[in-house]
């Protein structure tokens, strides 16, 4: 078949996931496997190079369709030079991916953080196809972030731009310490731990909550009573909620993007976390920074770290 190809790497702590894409961002073909990283650095980029010629073969493409290779990876880095500078996810420090994986596969390599490549397969062809201007919200574990400004990530100077979860956001009186060290950041309040922990505060207030009758909660029990009318779930939920609209507001007047997409697991909640996120933000935005946007769900879900990072190498 003719045409170019590009192959993105989501490189997690337990698993590689290598996906195919044409020049659409449509995804072709996809092989995931363990990553080894107990193995160290060496063994997971030999294994990364393995996957992506493997993903190849196996398809109707040639290896000289591929037009560039792209990884997302979790942790800090060099993102210019290719260097993860701290991984621990992997265990990773120092480690310099982009040159390895070039020498081995022959190919340009380019690397970034894996919650911008996320935003950027969203960008490319999932929620935001044809918006230049997205900031994505990925709400997981933790709360991570990603911004496409004119089509492309912005990283800021050092590549630390988009972490969304580190706004500190939430008022001294009710903050907590974040994993990061400083105090009321989203992550406390939006995040799937930051939910569960609310949960577990009210329960062990002796707040009147069906909550109380399950032994380990999740965000998605938070979630689901929320829905059957508990009224602390429902609390949680619009706290959440409140602080994500909040930081939407800021986001707006200074960077003015025309969609906010959120993905990740605590997202699959749908209108009973997407309407108060709405409702907040119509509420703190000046009506001109908020003209035109939208708040809507990713929907590349799991593939979009892979179809981001096969965008890495888009000639822009």
């Amino acid at each position: 078949m003719s045409g170019k190809v590009y192959v993105g790497v989501d490189l997690g702590g337990t698993a590689i996931k290598v996906g195919l894409c044409d020049e659409n961002g449509k995804l072709l073909h996809t092989h995931e496997g363990p990553t080894g990283a107990e193995n160290g650095a060496e063994f997971v980029l030999d294994r990364i190079a393995q996957y992506v010629r493997l993903i190849v073969d196996q398809s109707e493409h040639s290896w000289e369709q591929v037009a560039g290779i792209g990884a997302g990876i979790a942790g800090f880095m060099d993102i210019p030079e290719g260097f993860v500078k701290l991984s621990p996810n992997l265990g990773w420090r120092n480690v310099a991916v982009k040159k390895t994986l070039e020498e081995k596969l022959g190919k340009t390599v380019t690397i970034d953080n894996d919650a911008n490549v996320a935003a950027l397969g969203e960008a490319w062809s999932g929620a935001g196809a044809g918006i230049p201007n997205v900031v994505c919200y990925t709400l997981g574990t933790g709360v991570g972030g990603g911004i496409i400004i004119n089509s492309k990530i912005y990283q800021g100077s050092l590549g630390m731009a988009g972490e969304l979860g580190h706004l500190q956001i939430v008022p001294d009186l009710e903050a907590i310490q974040c994993g990061c060290g400083q105090m009321g950041c989203l992550e406390t309040v939006s995040s799937a731990t930051g939910i569960v922990r609310m949960a577990h505060d009210a329960v062990a207030r002796g707040d009147k909550t069906s909550l109380g009758l399950i032994q380990n909660i999740t965000a998605k029990d938070v979630f689901d009573a929320a829905k059957a009318g508990d009224e602390v779930a429902l609390r949680i939920v619009h706290r959440a909620a409140y602080y994500l609209g909040r930081s939407m507001a800021s986001l707006s007047v200074i960077l003015n993007p025309r969609r906010y997409i959120i993905g990740g697991g605590v997202s699959k909640a749908g209108e009973i976390l997407f309407t108060p996120i709405r409702e907040i933000f119509t509420r703190y935005t000046p009506e001109q920074a908020r003209e035109g946007v939208d708040i809507v769900p990713a929907t590349l879900g799991n593939d979009a770290g892979v179809v981001g990072a096969a965008g890495l190498n888009l000639p822009r």
